[in-house]
């Protein structure tokens, strides 16, 4: 009996120590630190490069183990792509690793490559690509071309080269706008593996245990990265200024508002992208132009002014720096551009068959229509008096003339409820 209750007492110590050791890899697991994952889904602009320094804020205020961006973008500006970049050699500096993972039948091309090459590992799913990368300037001379190729060059170098990676194979991406699938890229050596599922890419990097914390772009990242566009700067402000416009012939106070945000929102957009000159001065002169259709109300000015302001709209994105495969003045843009040019057209027809004609009603109603005609003077007129015309006593004045009764005046302006005449001498 005594030899059972020892096997008895041994098995609960060794049940008590099993229950131990479990329980301290529970609470050491459960001490793990998070890793931030990053949805990088979108263009790579001003918003992608708020979310990522937003992303290394989190990193570092949870003290994460690493920062993982799940890619699958099209590219975008390049002074964007170098804050990012920059913004995962902080993380780097802080202690925090960052890795790429590009998902089945994805992309990390152009702006997004180097930003790739830029993390500590990158894996790729079947299917995905990374690269093209060589530059564009857009509308840029042939100079201004080279030197930015020769400089993202030496800029991708480097970035292989702090990596171990291929170096020559990197350089191809830039030099002959090549894109490697990602079979290609492990074989010459530019990633560092190949999986179809994120958890296996976390389990590579011994991060799959880790608790998670996932961001995307926010509502103020998303609004940044639409006014970050060239296109959509420029047909904010030249549809801002129809708007207004508009509005001086439909008074609702409505349009107005519309128009000066829209005219806002286009000017910090250009500003963020540093826009061409060339091509906001265009809209200014065909913005100037279309004001003048308030005088002859005739349709063609308001036409002309939104031609001129396409035309400008198409040269905002001019030396701008781009890595991606939307870039400005695109076949995109130059169907927006094209609609804008259209709704001048069409805004100009509406003023010269509708809005016009009534204009010019209203005149013939109203008071204006007695300008030109002829009225008889009952009271003289030194130089105030009073007038007949159609039946009805108006109060008249007559600058530097003098009218007795009965003479006969002509109605050249009305001010308020006066009229202001010439004499017209008897023949």
């Amino acid at each position: 009996m005594e030899k059972n209750i020892k096997y008895i007492l041994v098995l609960i110590m060794i049940i008590g120590l099993i229950l131990s050791i479990h329980m301290v890899i529970s609470k050491s697991a459960t001490n793990k630190k998070p890793i931030v994952i990053v949805n990088f889904n979108v263009p790579v602009d001003i918003g992608s490069s708020d979310m990522m320094q937003r992303a290394l804020t989190i990193a570092e205020s949870y003290n994460a183990s690493a920062i993982v961006i799940v890619m699958n973008t099209p590219g975008g500006y390049l002074n964007d792509m170098i804050n990012i970049v920059n913004t995962i050699e902080e993380a780097n500096k802080s202690g925090i690793p960052t890795y790429t993972y590009v998902p089945p039948n994805s992309l990390a091309a152009s702006a997004g490559s180097y930003i790739a090459m830029a993390t500590n590992q990158i894996i790729m799913g079947t299917g995905s690509e990374i690269g093209p990368s060589t530059p564009i300037v857009v509308g840029g001379t042939p100079l201004e071309q080279n030197h930015t190729e020769d400089a993202m060059i030496s800029f991708m170098q480097s970035l292989a080269e702090k990596w171990g990676r291929n170096v020559t194979a990197a350089t191809n991406m830039v030099l002959y706008d090549i894109a490697y699938t990602s079979q290609q890229a492990y074989q010459y050596h530019l990633i560092n593996g190949i999986s179809d599922s994120f958890n296996s890419a976390l389990e590579t990097w011994n991060l799959s245990s880790n608790p998670q914390i996932t961001i995307s772009e926010n509502f103020y990242e998303q609004f940044l990265s639409a006014i970050s566009n060239s296109t959509v700067d420029g047909i904010l402000m030249t549809l801002g200024v129809l708007a207004i416009l508009l509005d001086l012939y439909h008074p609702t106070i409505i349009l107005t508002i519309i128009g000066i945000i829209a005219i806002i929102l286009g000017l910090i957009g250009a500003e963020i992208i540093n826009a061409s000159i060339l091509g906001i001065t265009l809209i200014i002169i065909g913005a100037a132009i279309m004001i003048l259709e308030l005088k002859s109300g005739h349709g063609f000015a308001l036409m002309g002014g939104m031609i001129v302001s396409a035309i400008g709209i198409y040269f905002m994105a001019e030396g701008i720096p781009y890595i991606g495969a939307g870039v400005p003045n695109g076949y995109l843009s130059q169907l927006e551009i094209t609609g804008t040019g259209a709704v001048g057209i069409i805004a100009g027809l509406y003023i010269r068959w509708v809005l016009g004609p009534l204009r010019r009603k209203e005149k013939l109603a109203g008071p204006e229509s007695l300008i030109g005609k002829k009225a008889v003077v009952i009271s003289p007129l030194n130089p105030e008096g009073e007038v007949r015309v159609e039946g009805i006593i108006w109060r008249a004045h007559c600058d530097s003339c003098n009218a007795n009764v009965g003479d006969t005046v002509e109605i050249v302006k009305i001010e308020g409820l006066k009229l202001i005449v010439r004499k017209v001498e008897n023949r």
